[in-house]
């Protein structure tokens, strides 16, 4: 497959995306300008350029895992999603998932801040609501159901027609407490 990019007001020296290996399935994006984050902080980050994705379809903005695993930077809405009919640039939601002590991270321009993965999706032409779905073996079970998750989740019970009403702890089964 072929990805139509268009340069953006940088300089012809300045890197476009590419796939780093033969067979890798993420093309880098590389960030436009330099920057700072510290630990908690988020920011938008222009890659320099504007694409076509193929129509049907979607361009999926994730992070690299080497800046996740090292420096705790991730994509904020991982995977940003990018439609066939956007035109704009290319731009990257990087966030510090690290604590206070990890201290700030800093890129240049130039550096590859993320990864750009493009799939075929199965468009969705109706929405039709029924009265109940079909039975599965898992049904409703979520949130750690299958006993992996040893953490308390926050829900909020939200009624179909009204706003939030109270914020209620859910205790998760670990496999060690079904044991």
């Amino acid at each position: 497959m072929n990805l139509n990019i268009v340069r953006l007001d940088i300089d012809e020296s300045f890197p476009m995306p590419q796939t780093p290996r033969p067979g890798d399935a993420g093309v880098d994006l590389i960030a436009a300008t330099g920057g700072i984050l510290s630990p908690g902080d988020s920011m938008v980050v222009g890659c320099g350029f504007s694409m076509e994705v193929p129509e049907n379809f979607v361009g999926l903005v994730c992070p690299r895992s080497g800046l996740s695993a090292q420096h705790h930077i991730s994509v904020g809405n991982a995977p940003g999603v990018i439609d066939s009919s956007y035109r704009g640039e290319v731009k990257v939601i990087l966030e510090h998932r690290g604590h206070k002590y990890t201290g700030a991270f800093r890129w240049r321009r130039g550096d590859r801040i993320a990864q750009l993965v493009i799939v075929p999706y199965a468009h969705v032409e109706s929405v039709i609501e029924v009265k109940e779905l079909s039975n599965s073996d898992r049904g409703s079970g979520g949130f750690g159901s299958t006993g992996v998750a040893t953490s308390n989740v926050n829900v909020l019970s939200v009624a179909a027609s009204e706003a939030p009403t109270e914020e209620t702890t859910v205790k998760m089964r670990s496999k060690k407490a079904n044991k």
